[in-house]
Parts: structure tokens; sequence; C-alpha cells
């Protein structure tokens, strides 16, 4: 079958072997001083390990390969001795994310899932002289979600579309102020949608809705840099040469 893979390019690796823990699947090991994927019914091709590669040695291709299987991953994941999760061997298409019980401690579980690790912060304190009441909302449109929205759809039109990781705008305390003001919005999770239409979709957004720019907000951890390849992707397919931004938006809230 035609899916995507992970694609390791051992002359810009150098055997750092940090993509290795962010492998959920553990498919990637470092064999004679380099990564490589060791099999390609191991790797769902969502790239989690992107973002970790000091090199950009990691892409994703479109290529012929096995199909992904979980039971092989649960056994694979036993055998090298790291505990199956129960988010970290599931198929993009039936993805169900990272459920909140599977993490047992505040470090993150080997093999285990970034994006779902608990943490709590310290609660900002509040000012008494706050303002009561409510800033109008900058959202100049309805639906929002990317499986959702047509991309021929009017408020895209002419439009400078800012595509966002769903977790961002509760995250970024400023979201509307600094980075949704004056723009149409889309928002995706890479880990838990069904990714496979969205490159195609944000295509031909860009080819026939015209639109003069794209801002990509994803947050830091890794499972959402899909988010910026998917967006590269389209505008690589398209054509056109837009003006491009990322905005990384840390666990804690702060702008990268």
């Amino acid at each position: 079958m035609i899916r995507k893979m992970v694609k390791i390019d051992e002359e810009k690796c150098n055997g750092c072997g940090l993509c290795v823990p962010s492998c959920a699947e553990g498919a990637i090991q470092i064999i004679d001083g380099k990564a490589r994927l060791i099999a390609d019914n191991l790797c769902d091709g969502l790239g989690a390990c992107l973002g970790d590669c000091p090199e950009d040695a990691i892409t994703i291709e479109e290529r012929e390969a096995d199909e992904f299987d979980e039971a092989v991953v649960e056994e694979h994941l036993k055998a090298i001795g790291r505990e199956p999760q129960p988010h970290a061997h599931q198929s993009a298409p039936a993805a169900k994310g990272c459920p909140s019980s599977a993490v047992q401690s505040f470090a993150a579980p080997a093999g285990g899932c970034p994006s779902a690790r608990m943490m709590n912060f310290d609660k900002p304190k509040v000012e008494e002289s706050a303002t009561v009441g409510s800033r109008p909302s900058r959202l100049a449109q309805w639906p929002i979600q990317l499986h959702l929205v047509p991309p021929t759809a009017p408020f895209f039109q002419n439009a400078d579309v800012l595509l966002a990781a769903d977790c961002a705008p509760f995250a970024y305390a400023d979201f509307q102020e600094d980075l949704l003001k004056g723009k149409a919005l889309a928002i995706a999770c890479p880990k838990l949608d069904k990714t496979e239409p969205y490159v195609e979709k944000l295509t031909a957004m860009i080819t026939q809705s015209n639109i003069r720019s794209l801002t990509v907000v994803h947050m830091e951890v890794p499972c959402c840099n899909g988010l910026v390849f998917m967006a590269k992707q389209a505008i690589a397919n398209s054509g056109r040469d837009i003006p491009f931004e990322t905005v990384c938006i840390g666990i804690r809230g702060e702008r990268k």
C-alpha cells in the first residue's frame, strides 16, 4: 500500500539519538552510528520524531510500505523493554489520542506521548484591579475545524489564513489579539485528526482561494510539528510563493 512514512537522510544524521525516545512505537534505532527505521509496519507515519532532529534529517514521504500493525508494535515495545501505551501505537485513521488516564506520573513515560504529560503550573495571581467584562471576539467565521471548512469558503478568499493547533488558543492567553486579529482561521490536531486529506485541502485553499499568506501556530510538543510539515507540503504542491510564518507556543503559554 502507498502511505506516509518516516524517511531518514543518513548523510545528515549525526547519530545523536534524540529521535529514538520520541518515536512512541520504537520504530527508530541507532544502528552503526545512524538513526534507522527498523521496520515499515512499526511506523505510523505521523512524524512525532521530526521536531527532535537537530540536523533536519527526518522527513515524511509517501511510498509503498507494509501496513502499520498495532499488534506488532505492542510486541516490539515489550521486546525492547518499553511499556506499550494505549495512545502510542494507534494508526492515524483510528487515533483516539493520548488519554490522561494512561499517564501515571509527572515524568514522561518511556515511549509515551509528550503532549499528554501531566503538569501542574503555578496559578498566576489575579490583580484586584483586573477589568471586569469581556473583549469582543476576533473570530470572524464558522466553522473553524480544518476537516469541516471547505477550501473555497468565502472567508478564505484573498485572506491571510491562520492555521492553529487545537491546543494553542487555550495555552496562549493573547491568541485572539496577537495572532487571530484580521485573519481567517482553521484549527487542526496532527496527532488526533485523520490528517490524510489535510495537505490536499490546504493546497486547494492556496490555489483556489488565492490566500495571501499562511501562518501556522503550533505547540512545542513534537507531535505538533506535523502541522508545520503539512503546511509546507501544501505550499510546495501549490507552486505559489506566499508569505509563510510559524509561531511556537510553549506548554506554559509562552510564545517561543
